[in-house]
């Protein structure tokens, strides 16, 4: 918030309250992304089950409500266990109890924990692991700069071993006007789901942001290739944050959100270029969305 481009890392999105809007988000017409990919594990899933093989422990990066895993989990034979790694505890902690309740000869070990720094995975010996698959659904790669995304697969390259894999979901790039449509939901929703970052910071932090003087602004950076999300101050004012005052000028942003777009060349090069080999990739007839399979072959 001292910087030049003030801005709040997209992660800070997901207390109890985001994530239930990005829940939402996921169900309003205009955001193809989760309808899409979910068409392409209904309609890959054996195809991926097959390249999987059996005695898997499956790895979910931001598991949030855990819906898409289901399909995975219903298809993969055999499972050594389920690891979902969020940031959000609550959240996670709920739909992980959930889930137990409807897999209840799954092991599911929950780990709150940030993927997109430096961290181990707890120790885990219940049952063999014949393979391990780590499961980062939602393009949520697309919220990373390409060097952290980078930084990214690399870290999950050492988290794995010879023979084991990665499931991702990439958003492609596309006609801008679909991008727009899709982060500027008509139902408000996304604004909402950007804004409650003030209300968090409010609760949290001792603030006094008044959301009635921000409003919800996310555009294609066709030059970056990337939506770019921000909130806007309606007026000149300050605010104060744990008794610092931040002054903003009339028409100043917070920048909170950059979703990168790639074609399926650029997200692969980027995957060889940590440590993985591009196996497989699916994507819908309308070329909106990617799902890859990268394995670890030395």
């Amino acid at each position: 918030m001292t910087q030049p481009q003030k801005a709040i890392a997209p992660k800070f999105f997901y207390d109890k309250r985001g994530s239930e809007l990005f829940d939402q988000i996921c169900e309003v017409e205009e955001y193809y992304p989760t309808r899409t990919e979910i068409h392409l594990l209904k309609t890959y899933c054996r195809d991926i089950a097959q390249l999987v093989g059996q005695d898997c422990l499956l790895i979910e990066y931001g598991s949030g409500s855990s819906a898409k895993v289901r399909l995975l989990l219903d298809a993969l034979p055999h499972l050594a266990g389920y690891m979902p790694i969020d940031i959000s505890q609550e959240h996670m902690l709920q739909a992980s109890a959930e889930l137990a309740q409807s897999y209840p000869d799954l092991d599911v070990i929950a780990v709150c924990a940030d993927y997109t720094q430096d961290f181990q995975l707890p120790p885990y010996s219940k049952k063999p692991v014949n393979h391990k698959l780590i499961f980062f659904p939602g393009s949520t790669i697309g919220n990373l700069h390409p060097q952290e995304a980078i930084h990214l697969l690399k870290q999950s390259r050492r988290l794995l071993d010879k023979g084991d894999s990665m499931l991702i979901g990439v958003d492609l790039k596309k006609d801008p006007a679909i991008l727009n449509a899709a982060y500027n939901d008509a139902q408000g929703v996304t604004a909402a789901f950007n804004l409650n970052l003030l209300d968090r910071i409010n609760q949290e932090l001792n603030a006094n942001f008044d959301l009635s003087h921000f409003h919800h602004w996310a555009f294609y950076n066709q030059d970056e290739s990337r939506i770019e999300m921000h909130l806007v101050s309606l007026k000149e004012q300050t605010v104060i944050i744990d008794k610092t005052p931040f002054h903003f000028r009339q028409d100043e942003t917070i920048h909170t959100e950059n979703s990168y777009k790639y074609s399926i060349e650029e997200f692969q090069d980027m995957a060889n270029y940590a440590g993985f080999d591009a196996q497989q990739v699916w994507t819908d007839a309308d070329h909106l969305f990617s799902l890859h399979y990268l394995t670890i072959s030395h």
